[in-house]
Parts: structure tokens; C-alpha cells; sequence
């Protein structure tokens, strides 16, 4: 008789969990509470605004990112069935080959984001290095190039030692640089990690990320940005959702657990509760693929009494972040830039894609009204400063003046060649917020209320992130905070926690399975007498001197 795994949280880690587990012979049931699958990675219809028969317009709780370091998730995604795509889900990547710095009323700063394949990457990469305009101090360029070098070339060790004990900020020396450097460098390209900012997240984990996109782009081959063919239920959540079902799945939307039940030094069951009546669901080991902030909640003092190191997710539940999408429907196809767009002029951290140059199958016609051509998905990332427009928080406006910051800031940053805005008023169709940030109304008049935050990491907190396994012999933990090679809050550090935890119920089991495999996030071979040379200077006390 097969093993009975529970798994609470249908997202990126919990369904995850249950692929590998499900590929093995192990019994799955997922209980995840909303009535969409992928959590944080999910779409999300716009309601209402499907007229005459057609579908709802595609929102996004965020865009989809899926850089070329990512291992884990792409194994995943080429074992999930898609139409006749000989790599299921995966082969709906599609690369984009720029990252476009936008600015007020000037023209964007375009990078490439692949190795130059003909005269046009060239040009734009001679462009990068040469351009005067930007406002760089002599010297600063070289500078952050020396910092990513020493990040690339210190060992394991020293970078835990000592990089993830302070900030990004402080390890590129922000603070003594130029406006140009904290805007383009410092906080600029930080934005395109999530919500990695620089001020508060760890050296270690920044640089690492930022040092593998690095040489993501500078390694031929595919490119460093690469985004879905469509929308995410249509290219990726619900193919997977239908293929974790006729594997034997039992995915159970609208699935609201209640409480782990714990007892005599093991979960015992989850409470679960779904259209209106309670009951318990029961297994022989338990996932949880809830984020951090919600996991804690869960966490009972019988539990810390038996595994007191479950404190330290209580303690990682305060540091978390807003990051949130919002789209703009265009009755235009308005194409910016082959790739993101980075607002660096943007106190709310904007970023944004142009969606229709990437869906090529997807005819807008058949949402919305059917006036819809393009959507211009946004991603805002600091909901904690007073915007240009309306000089408040964004977390204290209402729906219409967050949506006025945003597309004035984006009107005002997008220009074509000539210098001219790229959107006009007339263009706007319509415009969806993600439903997690809840809008102020009578009696509470502050938007304080984000359901789905971000775990930033902070320096100092390596420490206390939880492993796959925890001190309970049948609990185990598939989410972006459990530590991980990709050390960062995203999809690819879900996929990886929930591998891990995988592997961990396979030993605890004893079932006969072959272990989920492990990446290590990529380093570059040649550097590899660098950090050799560094092991042995951290192990004698000795600094980083960038010798090999």
C-alpha cells in the first residue's frame, strides 16, 4: 500500500511537491484554498469584464520571470503535458532579448539580455559601455564590475561569513556613489530580482542572483529573460493542475485549512474545511508549501515544544515585502521594449512588460470587450514611498490613484525614437490590481492588507531559514523560505525546497524511489582556482584578494 502524502498549499511549492511525489507512487491530496491553481505564480481573471460570450481579461498576481539559471523549475515543467509541445509546458518559454532602463521625458537605456547574435546586440552592448549621459562618476562603472568579480571569485564560506551579514547597499557601496549608480546599478537592476531591494536584502543572495544573470547573458546560448507564450492558466497553471488530476492527484481547490493537528510528537491530521462543512484530512507525512507569514500562524506551541527550531519561522514571518501586478488593456498593440522594462525613476519600483509580442497564439479579441489589442502587465514593488503623482504610499491610495501614479509614470517614461510617448489616454481600454492588496473602504481607511507578500532576505537571517525537514518526522516544508542553492524568494526556490522535501519523505519512507535531483546555482568553471585560492585565505583569516 503507497505512502499518503497531505500537502497544504496548492502553489508553485506545494504543487511542485506533489508532482514529484505522485511520479513516485506516493498517494497525494493538495488542499489549497483559493479557486485558482499556482499561487503566487497564478492568473487571475479580471471578473466582470468579459462581454458577449468572451473570457474574462487575463490579470497576473505578478509577471512570470523564468531567468536562465533556473534548473529545477524547467525539469519540472518539461514532465507537464502540453498539446504536442515535446516538452510539455517548458517549450512555452519564449526569450526576450532586452532589458530597457525607462526614464522621465529622456530615451530608455536598452541592455541585452543574451549573448550578441548579430551587429544590432553589438551595438546596443558598445552602447552600454560608452554611453556618457548617464550620470556616472568616473570609475563607478568599474566598480560595480569589481564587486560582482568578487563575488564570482570569493568561496562558499566568506560569502556566508561575511556578504550575507550586510547589504547589498553596502557591499556595492551605494551610499558614497552617485545618483546614476543608485539608480541604475544599486537599485535599478536589483528590481529584476523580485523584490530584492538593495537597501535591505543580503549581500550574498543579491550578488549571487545578479552574478548568475550576469553570466547568463554573456554565456552563449539562450537568453537571460525568458516569459511565458501566454497567459500563466493558459500556458502553464491549469495544464498542470490537469496533469497532477490524471496522475491521481486529489488537488482540492477552495480548500481552507483550519489547523495542524498535532499531537504525541506527530501531526496527527489537518482540519480542513470546504463549502461549509469541516472535516480531517489524514497521511502518513505532511507538506506544507504555505508561505512564511502563513506557515507561522499554523505553528502551535505543542509543535515548538517538540521542534524548538520552528521558532525561527515565527521569527522570518515579519520580513516580507509588497510586490503586486497591475495591467493596463490596450485597444493598441504597443510594443516597448523585447523584454522588461525598468522605471528607475519610479519611487514604487515599476516594472512592466509588453505582453502581446510574446503571445503570438493568444488572440486578445476573444477577451474583454473585444476592443482589447496588448496588455502592459506591471509589477509594483515599493509600496512604502510617496509616489510622484499623488505623494502618497501606495499602500495608503486608493484603486484610482494607484492606478493614475502608475500610468502617468509609465506615460511619461515610455517614448519611441523620435522622444514622443508611446501611450496616450485614448489607448486605456481598462486596468486590473491584483485582488490580494485590499482597497481602503468606510471604517479602515489605510491599505495595509497585502495577502500574498514576499520574503525579503535580510542580512543575517541565513541562519534561521528552516530546512525541507524539519525536528517533526513528518512534517516537511516546500517553500521559498526553506534554504536552498537558489537562496531567494521565487518559483525557483519553491520548486527546489519542495525537492528537497521530497527526497526527505523518500529517505523517512524507506520507499524504493530514485531522490528528485539537486542543482547547485551556476558558477563558472574558470573562476573555480579563484575561490579555491579564497577557501584557503578564508580558512587562514585572511581577506578577499581576487588572486587565483
Amino acid at each position: 500500500m503507497s505512502k499518503k502524502v497531505i500537502v497544504l498549499g496548492g502553489g508553485v511549492g506545494g504543487m511542485s511537491a506533489a508532482q514529484e511525489l505522485v511520479e513516485r507512487g506516493f498517494d497525494v491530496a493538495v488542499y489549497e484554498l483559493r479557486s485558482i491553481p499556482s499561487g503566487k505564480a497564478r492568473s487571475i481573471p479580471f471578473p466582470g469584464s468579459g462581454k458577449d460570450g468572451r473570457k474574462d481579461l487575463p490579470g497576473e498576481h505578478g509577471f512570470r520571470f523564468f531567468p536562465r539559471f533556473y534548473e529545477h523549475l524547467p525539469d519540472t515543467m518539461k514532465r507537464i503535458p502540453f498539446k504536442n509541445n515535446p516538452r510539455g509546458v517548458y517549450d512555452n518559454l519564449v526569450q526576450g532579448t532586452r532589458i530597457e532602463f525607462a526614464r522621465f521625458n529622456q530615451p530608455p537605456v536598452d541592455l541585452v539580455s543574451r549573448f550578441p547574435r548579430n551587429i544590432t546586440d553589438l551595438k546596443a552592448i558598445l552602447h552600454d559601455i560608452f554611453d556618457v549621459n548617464l550620470g556616472f562618476h568616473p570609475g563607478e562603472v568599474e566598480h560595480f564590475g569589481k564587486c560582482l568579480y568578487k563575488m564570482m571569485t570569493s568561496c562558499k564560506k566568506r560569502r556566508i561569513a561575511e556578504y550575507e551579514k550586510e547589504s547589498w547597499w553596502d557591499f556595492i557601496d551605494a551610499g558614497n556613489k552617485s545618483e546614476a549608480y543608485q539608480k541604475y546599478l544599486a537599485e535599478g537592476l536589483s528590481r529584476s530580482l523580485v523584490a530584492a531591494k538593495a537597501k535591505i536584502a543580503n549581500a550574498m543572495t543579491v550578488g549571487d542572483v545578479q552574478t548568475a544573470l550576469f553570466l547568463n547573458i554573456v554565456t552563449p546560448g539562450s537568453s537571460a529573460d525568458r516569459v511565458l507564450n501566454g497567459p500563466t492558466d493558459w500556458a502553464w497553471s491549469y495544464p498542470w493542475l490537469d496533469y497532477l488530476r490524471e496522475s491521481g492527484v486529489d488537488y482540492m481547490l477552495d480548500a481552507s485549512v483550519k489547523s495542524i493537528n498535532f499531537k504525541d510528537g506527530i501531526v496527527q491530521s489537518v482540519t480542513v474545511e470546504k463549502d461549509g462543512s469541516t472535516f480531517n484530512a489524514s497521511g502518513d507525512y505532511y507538506v506544507s508549501g504555505f508561505p512564511v507569514e502563513i506557515m507561522a500562524a499554523y505553528i502551535t506551541d505543542e509543535m515548538l515544544h517538540a521542534d524548538p527550531a520552528l521558532e525561527n519561522i515565527k521569527k522570518l514571518a515579519p520580513d516580507v515585502a509588497w510586490m503586486n501586478g497591475m495591467q493596463f488593456y490596450l485597444t493598441e498593440n504597443v510594443v516597448v521594449t523585447h523584454g522588461h522594462s525598468l522605471y528607475v525613476d519610479s519611487p514604487w519600483a515599476l516594472t512592466s512588460i509588453s505582453q502581446k509580442q510574446f503571445w503570438p497564439n493568444i488572440d486578445m479579441s476573444d477577451y474583454g470587450d473585444g476592443k482589447v489589442m496588448d496588455s502592459l502587465s506591471v509589477d509594483i514593488s515599493d509600496w512604502g514611498t510617496p509616489g510622484t503623482f499623488v505623494q502618497k504610499l501606495a499602500k495608503d491610495c486608493s484603486l484610482e490613484e494607484i492606478k493614475y501614479e502608475v500610468w502617468e509614470t509609465i506615460k511619461m517614461s515610455l517614448l519611441d525614437k523620435n522622444g514622443d510617448p508611446l501611450l496616450s489616454d485614448e489607448m486605456l481600454d481598462s486596468y486590473f490590481l491584483d485582488p490580494d492588496i485590499e482597497i481602503p473602504h468606510e471604517g479602515r481607511p489605510h491599505k495595509d492588507i497585502n495577502l500574498e507578500p514576499l520574503l525579503i532576505n535580510k542580512p543575517n537571517t541565513l541562519a534561521i531559514r528552516p530546512e525541507a525537514a524539519t525536528g517533526i518526522s513528518n512534517l516537511f516544508l516546500a517553500s521559498d523560505y526553506v534554504k536552498t542553492n537558489t537562496d531567494l524568494a521565487c518559483m525557483e526556490a519553491a520548486n527546489e525546497a519542495a525537492r528537497r522535501a521530497v527526497n526527505a519523505i523518500i529517505e523517512a519512507s524507506g520507499v524504493n524511489a530514485k531522490p528528485c535531483e539537486i542543482w547547485e546555482l551556476y558558477e563558472p568553471m574558470l573562476l573555480e582556482p579563484f575561490r579555491k585560492h579564497d577557501l584557503k585565505r578564508f580558512e587562514q583569516g585572511l581577506p578577499w584578494d581576487g588572486k587565483p
